[in-house]
């Protein structure tokens, strides 16, 4: 591996011309080829083989036409004190309300009227109207929402209180602020890592050109592989990631290779062949981490791990060709002021000091190796504490009762839940198919009727039968709210009820709705965390194993990661579900932490963590390999790697916390999981257990039984069988270039 990369990082550094020339080309390309595509269509949310999926899908065959995926809304009102929705004046100005509706979109399937479906509170000073559209919120015309904000406008002109929930009225999720706030943070730590604009440009280069080309690829395939619009948003978080992570790496190890005095082509070539070479293996972990996601089976995390490996995929390849040849073109300006001025001296720059001192990763590497235990005890135990909370984990999908308290959208949810009941916000919809019953219209209302009966139930209403007469509608209102652990033990009975509605009615009633589909979810992430966990780590443990050639240290990173992971969701569930700390980080609300949380905090900081620990462990495996003992090895790893696993480590914690600005919470909560995640991992446990651990360890660490170390194909990681081959390499420069095949 180490060889063959070698000689492609000389070849891309001398035919520097062409490979930047096919790179733009294939941005060139992509970009073309994105914006000439049509406009992708929302694939829909589909959770295959749940309950609330079959009642969806029955309900679309039933009743056609129904528009059971489309967007809904709902418009508010509450009437000035003293005043009630019935008195005619504001009944005549809701009832404009709903023919301006019909008039401001042709996306409308339906208006109910508040007066006609008994959507006016008991206490007549509130009362909504329901509308239904015909395409789901994603395909919802701007028109449409505009007609929304400005009939609402309309009626508050009139004195009424008017606000708006629903997902039709869900705006747009633009991530380019955070993702600026991001490359902003990267640019500067890039600045005071290297010193140099060129060598801080370059990983932001390349990096911006992955992703380019990577979400333009996504976006051109949109329409053929079925993939919506929302599945280059994690392909272009982690593109940025480990396309800036990877560019470091070998931008480092580059500057490290001139510092010891080699031409520019030769380090070029080292630098890819051995940092590359750990960059290869930490994108394969990646990649392992994203495509893994198949196994929770709900297609569009499936589609968004794929696209997301395919990224870093490109952002590999970027990092072993095009970073290369762009150092070609930077010549010495890739390197600092005093760097440059000791290689026009012709001095060696010693890479374990500065300015006389050593520098700060050699000082911490020897303070641990002084005192491994007390460091170890002091991580583990420290971890543990603030993994404690994370045994109360609960988790839900967010409704609009978690929105900031100043949207229309919480509003919305706040009068409604004031004048209807909390329940109001969350109503269930039961699909009964009477089929098989001898009395269809009297099956409905007799399920209706024993739900109505239920603890924790408000209301239950049935609804018409189909046209064909062989399937009903049933409205149930819960007495909580959606996100609440009564809510859910009330879907679990109402299910749990459903043989005995067989046997008494010939019914067959299936429960569905937005509650529903959010507990379903919240089960079904739950039921793939272990799996998901035993497959991306046991696959990622024995790619480890074949790099680092050993039992204990691949043992030692997969265990590492966990504990870090744990950590981090027991401060998401302290601040976010417990709400400590409510106002430092602005947490309007606790409740159930975001059910697509764990497993993608397992998934980004996975792959994150194992860039680190494959890029630092690699070097000290490199020096251990060329004769130092296991003290020194660790040294030179945090030497040549501290500084450069640092830097990458608060590039990312700056790019999740800049999410924290959002003012969505379930965002913010996304952005403080990920970027507590990184801190965890990056400083505690690759930087403070996993040496302490190598320490005492010793020689211990890189054992691997006799019969594996035959059976495993040696990678050469570490570049011992390149430096033997550039060991007895003939000096002549013309040998070199036929040892490049030129």
């Amino acid at each position: 591996m180490a060889t063959f990369l070698y000689k492609l990082g000389r070849t891309a550094f001398r035919r520097r011309k062409l490979v930047a020339l096919i790179w733009v080309a294939l941005l060139v390309f992509a970009g073309v080829a994105a914006s000439s595509a049509a406009t992708p269509k929302d694939p829909g949310f589909a959770l295959p083989g749940t309950e609330s999926q079959k009642a969806f899908d029955l309900l679309e065959e039933r009743f056609p036409g129904g528009g059971a995926d489309g967007a809904t809304a709902r418009i508010v009102f509450k009437a000035p004190a003293g005043q009630k929705m019935t008195d005619a004046k504001n009944k005549t100005e809701v009832n404009e309300v709903i023919g301006a509706l019909k008039k401001g979109s042709t996306e409308i399937s339906s208006v109910a009227d508040p007066y006609a479906e008994d959507a006016v509170s008991e206490d007549g000073s509130t009362a909504y109207i329901s509308v239904s559209y015909k395409v789901n919120s994603m395909e919802l015309a701007d028109k449409s929402k505009e007609s929304l904000t400005d009939v609402a406008k309309d009626a508050r002109s009139a004195g009424l209180t008017v606000e708006l929930g629903g997902d039709a009225t869900m705006a747009e999720e633009h991530a380019a602020s955070s993702e600026m706030i991001g490359i902003l943070i990267a640019a500067i730590v890039l600045v005071i890592t290297f010193g140099s604009l060129i060598a801080a440009g370059l990983p932001l280069l390349t990096a911006l050109i992955g992703v380019g080309v990577g979400i333009s690829t996504i976006t051109a395939l949109a329409n053929v592989l079925d993939l919506g619009t929302t599945t280059s948003m994690l392909a272009m978080m982690i593109g940025l990631a480990v396309g800036i992570d990877y560019a470091l790496f070998i931008v480092s190890r580059y500057r490290a290779e001139l510092a010891e005095g080699r031409e520019r082509e030769e380090a070029a070539g080292r630098a890819v062949g051995t940092a590359g070479s750990a960059v290869v293996f930490a994108g394969l972990t990646v990649v392992i981490a994203l495509a893994g996601l198949a196994v929770v089976n709900i297609p569009i995390l499936t589609k968004m791990g794929f696209a997301a490996a395919g990224t870093v995929v490109i952002a590999v390849v970027i990092a072993i060709t095009l970073i290369p040849a762009l150092l070609g073109f930077a010549g010495d300006k890739i390197l600092g002021r005093k760097m440059r001025k000791a290689r026009k001296a012709g001095r060696d720059l010693d890479q374990g000091t500065r300015g006389g001192k050593q520098k700060a990763g050699v000082r911490w590497a020897s303070f641990v190796l002084r005192r491994p235990v007390a460091v170890l005890l002091t991580s583990v135990i420290g971890l543990g504490l603030i993994a404690i909370p994370a045994a109360s984990l609960q988790v839900g999908l967010p409704d609009e009762g978690s929105s900031s308290p100043a949207s229309t959208q919480r509003k919305a949810y706040d009068l409604l839940s004031d004048g209807f009941g909390p329940g109001f916000n969350g109503p269930l919809t039961l699909v009964a198919d009477v089929k098989d019953s001898k009395d269809p219209k009297a099956a409905v209302d007799e399920v209706a009727a024993a739900i109505g009966k239920m603890d924790g139930v408000a209301a239950s209403v049935a609804g018409g039968l189909n046209k064909a007469g062989d399937a009903g509608m049933i409205n149930v209102v819960p007495e909580d709210r959606p996100s609440s652990v009564k809510t859910e033990k009330l879907v679990e009975k109402i299910r749990g009820e459903s043989k005995k509605f067989k046997a008494d009615t010939g019914a067959v009633v299936l429960v569905t709705g937005a509650t529903a589909l959010n507990i379903d979810f919240s089960q079904k992430m739950n039921d793939a965390l272990v799996p998901y966990l035993a497959l991306v780590v046991g696959l990622a443990f024995l790619l480890l194993v074949l790099v680092f050639r050993s039992i204990l240290v691949p043992l030692k990173a997969a265990l590492g990661f966990l504990l870090s992971v744990v950590a981090a969701l027991g401060a998401v569930v302290a601040v976010y579900q417990w709400g400590w700390m409510s106002g430092l980080f602005n947490v309007e609300q606790p409740g159930p932490i975001m059910s697509m949380m764990p497993i993608f905090m397992i998934g980004v900081v996975f792959g994150l963590a194992m860039d680190y620990e494959v890029f630092l462990v690699t070097r000290m495996r490199e020096a251990h390999v060329h004769g130092e003992r296991p003290a020194e090895a660790i040294v030179t790893g945090f030497r040549d790697g501290a500084r450069v696993v640092t830097a990458a480590a608060v590039i990312m914690i700056g790019v999740f916390a800049g999410f924290m600005s959002a003012g969505e919470q379930m965002v913010m909560m996304m952005g403080f999981g990920l970027a507590i995640a990184v801190f965890f991992d990056a400083f505690v446990v690759r930087m403070a257990i996993v040496p302490a651990v190598l320490a005492l360890l010793g020689e211990k660490a890189w054992w691997l039984p006799r019969w594996l170390d035959k059976a495993l194909p040696n990678v050469d990681v570490e570049g011992e069988k390149l430096q033997q081959e550039l060991a007895h390499r003939p000096q002549d420069p013309d040998e070199d270039r036929r040892l490049v095949g030129v």
